[in-house]
């Protein structure tokens, strides 16, 4: 049945309707799976891959270098210290709270903060400025373990070059920022 000018428009019969909607279907399900797909390429991808493992490992080194850090280093290092608690309930009032009793005072850090006041909490610094560094040597000596198994460098030693002073690679010839040559070239006398 044909289509029949109408006041507002053409009239569509049932037949012409439906494969308009699986054409509409059919677009959005074509724009869908390429979406899905390209995504699934992306992520497949092997450096993508490594990435994710990468940072995955790295998550569980990082929390496994800061429990050592918080059971096993600290511990020692607040019974060589004369502290009278674990360095990281260390902290200063600034600011009374509202409940602040003289006799007994604030015993923990957390007990300070539910009352209000206000506490530098010297202690908790010191504790990341431990782990930190704790976790930068554990990744440093992982790195070197690495590079002594394998080709691939990860450690590049530096060296500045003679001329700009600007770090280049230790084994380079050439400046990468200067263009100077290392080997004793620019020095030369040319006649």
């Amino acid at each position: 049945m044909p289509t029949t000018p109408g006041r507002l428009g053409f009239f569509r019969d049932e037949e012409s309707t439906a494969s308009e909607t699986d054409s509409l279907l059919g677009r959005g399900h074509r724009k869908v799976k390429r979406i899905w797909d390209g995504f699934i390429d992306f992520a497949c991808q092997g450096n993508i891959l490594q990435i994710a493992f990468g940072l995955i490992l790295a998550s569980v080194f990082t929390d496994l270098v800061k429990s050592f850090v918080s059971d096993i280093l600290m511990p020692p290092i607040s019974i060589i210290l004369p502290l009278r608690r674990n360095i990281e309930e260390k902290f200063a009032v600034l600011r009374l709270g509202n409940n602040y009793n003289a006799t007994t005072g604030y015993n923990t850090l957390r007990q300070a903060q539910e009352d209000g006041a206000v506490v530098m909490a010297y202690g908790s610094f010191i504790y990341q400025v431990v782990s930190f560094i704790m976790v930068g040597v554990a990744l440093y000596a992982l790195a070197h373990l690495y590079q002594l198994l394998s080709t691939d460098p990860i450690i590049k030693h530096t060296k500045k070059c003679k001329y700009c002073k600007q770090l280049i690679n230790e084994k380079a010839l050439r400046c990468i920022n200067c263009t100077s040559w290392l080997d004793g070239r620019e020095e030369r006398v040319r006649y």
